[in-house]
């Protein structure tokens, strides 16, 4: 069904209005900031939005710009799907998730290892250098998380095959750890790292992580 543009607002005042609420309906108004696009504040019925860099007003042809840009995927703009926001909120999501327990510090490990804490910084950095474990840098902070360690702190044997060309190839690290933690297409909705376990299909996780590595490194 074709869309009626007489019904879309026109003026830069209305389209920022509609546009601030299409996004709220959806619950990617949050995302924006993320994505280094221009932000809005609401003052009642009214929406001033803002360049992401200066803090200024956005010029009108600018905000007519997002509009467009915003809805440009699907046929019809009313009903469009700001497709980078969508991505941005399910990895707000995933990384929400693996955060809730999911990761040591530096004590975490010394204390599952019985050392210091300065004995397990360096040995975790020691063991991420040699491609051997997966370190996460959040919010100036290193995560160690916890899915590739065994109960006495040391990383899984099983996993140093699949944890090497992930690395190698420097997939993002966030990446990495939803991968193995999460249900993987190559392995038919298997999660990687708890398939790993098995001697028989180790193998088989090593290859899917293979494949990971080279579909992620960046092309010339």
């Amino acid at each position: 069904m074709p869309h009626d543009d007489a019904a879309a607002p026109t003026d830069p005042a209305s389209v920022g209005a509609a546009l601030a609420s299409w996004l709220e309906d959806l619950g990617l108004a949050e995302q924006l900031t993320a994505a280094g696009l221009p932000t809005y504040v609401r003052d009642g019925d009214a929406v001033s939005w803002r360049d992401p860099l200066s803090g200024e007003p956005l010029p009108d042809d600018r905000l007519l710009e997002l509009d467009a840009m915003l809805r440009s995927v699907g046929d019809d703009p009313a009903h469009g799907v700001p497709v980078e926001l969508v991505r941005l909120r399910r990895e707000g999501r995933l990384r929400a998730a693996l955060l809730d327990g999911g990761w040591l510090d530096y004590a975490g490990v010394a204390a599952r290892r019985g050392v210091s804490e300065n004995a397990a910084r360096f040995a975790v950095h020691k063991a991420a250098e040699r491609r051997a474990l997966l370190l996460v840098p959040h919010e100036g902070r290193v995560l160690v998380p916890t899915f590739q360690l065994d109960d006495a702190g040391e990383v899984r044997a099983e996993l140093l095959t699949v944890l090497e060309p992930l690395l190698a190839a420097r997939v993002d690290p966030w990446r990495v750890w939803t991968w193995l933690t999460s249900p993987a297409a190559l392995l038919s909705g298997d999660v990687p790292h708890e398939v790993a376990r098995d001697p028989e299909e180790q193998p088989v996780v090593q290859r899917a992580a293979v494949a990971l590595a080279e579909r992620s490194r960046p092309t010339r």
